[in-house]
C-alpha cells in the first residue's frame, strides 16, 4: 500500500459514514486505526529520508557556494599579484562551482518542496488518526449507553407490572389484618387488665374497712 493511500481514497467524512453503519464500529475503528497507524509508520520513514535529501542538497549547495567565494577572492589576490595563470585558474574553478551551486541549489529546492508537502500529508494523518480516536472514545460511550438501555428493555419487557401490583395488593391486606390483629389483642388484654384491677381494688377497700371496724371497736367502751 503506497504511503497516505488512505488519506487520499478515504475522507473523514466517508470513514464515519461506514462505521455507523457497521455492525461492530468499535472493532470497525480500531482496523482503521490500526491500518492509519502503519500507514503512518510508512510515511514518517519516507518523510525522513526526503529529509535527508533536503539536508544533503542544501550542504552541498553551500559548500559550492562558499567555493564560489573563495575561488572569486583568490582570483582577484592572483590579479594583484599580476599571476595572470593563477587568476585564471581561480576564474575557471569558480566557474566550474557556480554550476554546480545552480544544480545543487535547484536540486535543494526540489527536494525541500517535497519534504514540505510529505511534512503538511503527515501532519494531516496525525490529526486525522486523533481525530479517529476521539471518535473511538465517543462510539465506546454511545455503545455502552445502547447496551445498558437494551438491558433495561429486556428486564423491563419480562417484568408483569399487574402480577406485581396484585402481590404488593396481597401483602397490604396482610398488614392490615395483622395490624387489626394486634389491635384487638390489646383491647382483650386492657379489659383483662382492667377486671384484675377493679377486683384487687375491692379486696384493698375491704382490708382497709376491716381494719377499720377493729380500731372502733377497741374504743367502744
Amino acid at each position: 500500500m503506497s504511503i497516505f493511500k488512505r488519506l487520499r481514497d478515504l475522507t473523514m467524512s466517508n470513514l464515519y459514514a461506514l462505521i455507523e453503519k457497521a455492525e461492530d464500529p468499535i472493532k470497525m475503528t480500531d482496523q482503521y486505526l490500526r491500518d492509519m497507524q502503519d500507514d503512518l509508520n510508512e510515511a514518517e520513514k519516507a518523510v525522513a529520508a526526503q529529509i535527508a535529501l533536503e539536508k544533503k542538497f542544501k550542504v552541498l549547495y553551500e559548500e559550492q557556494e562558499a567555493l564560489v567565494k573563495k575561488r572569486d577572492e583568490q582570483a582577484h589576490v592572483a590579479a594583484q599579484a599580476k599571476n595572470i595563470d593563477l587568476a585564471r585558474r581561480a576564474l575557471e574553478e569558480k566557474k566550474a562551482a557556480e554550476q554546480k551551486m545552480a544544480e545543487y541549489k535547484e536540486a535543494y529546492e526540489k527536494n525541500k518542496l517535497a519534504a514540505d508537502a510529505l511534512r503538511d500529508k503527515l501532519a494531516e494523518m496525525k490529526k486525522q488518526i486523533t481525530e479517529l480516536k476521539n471518535k473511538r472514545e465517543t462510539l465506546v460511550a454511545r455503545v455502552n449507553a445502547a447496551k445498558a438501555q437494551k438491558t433495561i428493555n429486556q428486564t423491563m419487557a419480562g417484568f408483569d407490572s399487574n402480577s406485581a401490583m396484585a402481590g404488593l395488593k396481597r401483602m397490604e391486606e396482610k398488614a392490615l389484618q395483622m395490624e387489626a390483629e394486634a389491635e384487638a389483642s390489646g383491647e382483650l388484654y386492657k379489659k383483662q387488665s382492667s377486671l384484675d384491677e377493679e377486683i384487687a381494688k375491692l379486696t384493698k377497700d375491704q382490708q382497709v374497712e376491716d381494719e377499720l371496724a377493729a380500731l372502733m371497736k377497741k374504743y367502744e367502751g
